[in-house]
């Protein structure tokens, strides 16, 4: 398989939308990274790094300035606040965001997902949302979300999403690999055969 050092896949490994663009970065052989903490749930676990819990407090933020941000309150448990941390240093490794989800109706994106894109906005981040429900990209420019064709254009980049990925979402995120690198370096199969 060809590798792509000159890219890099940085994610949190979660069920979903995670999982799959981690799976789409293998067959590209875009290289990945996962990162994670003690007694962190993953569903793809490439190249991880943990976070022990001096990085993680890098990124700790008061859970009501996220609560601020994203217009709703959580259940605000360690365990949320270590995905809010870890969300931190996804976002921050990278020149941009690629999201699956839900934008809403006052421009913020469903769920947890929605952190990261918060994160990737005041971090001056690109970011890209693929909605699920318009079943269409949306970069985020001059305040407001604009229909786009998303494309990679970062070395490093990240990615995050809903744990509820459609076929859509899952389409989009292949259509997203091919429009940027071209054809698949793997075969699906090669990629899931033991």
């Amino acid at each position: 398989m060809t590798k792509r050092p000159d890219l890099r896949l940085i994610h949190g490994g979660h069920k979903g939308a995670e999982a799959a663009f981690g799976r789409a970065a293998e067959r590209w052989g875009v290289s990945e990274t996962t990162l994670s903490f003690e007694g962190h749930r993953m569903e793809r676990a490439r190249n991880v790094e943990v976070l022990d819990d001096v990085e993680l407090a890098k990124g700790l933020v008061s859970m009501e300035f996220v609560f601020q941000r994203m217009g709703r309150r959580f259940a605000s448990g360690q365990d949320l606040r270590r995905v809010i941390q870890a969300m931190f240093h996804v976002v921050v490794r990278s020149d941009e965001l690629f999201a699956i989800g839900w934008i809403q109706d006052d421009a913020r994106v469903r769920g947890g997902t929605g952190w990261g894109v918060e994160l990737a906005k005041l971090f001056n981040r690109g970011v890209h949302v693929f909605d699920q429900e318009k079943e269409a990209w949306f970069t985020w420019e001059n305040n407001a979300w604009r229909s786009s064709e998303a494309k990679l254009s970062g070395r490093t980049f990240s990615a995050t999403g809903t744990r509820n990925l459609t076929a859509a979402g899952e389409r989009a995120i292949e259509e997203l690999f091919e429009r940027s690198l071209g054809s698949a370096h793997v075969d699906a199969l090669e990629v899931t055969a033991p």
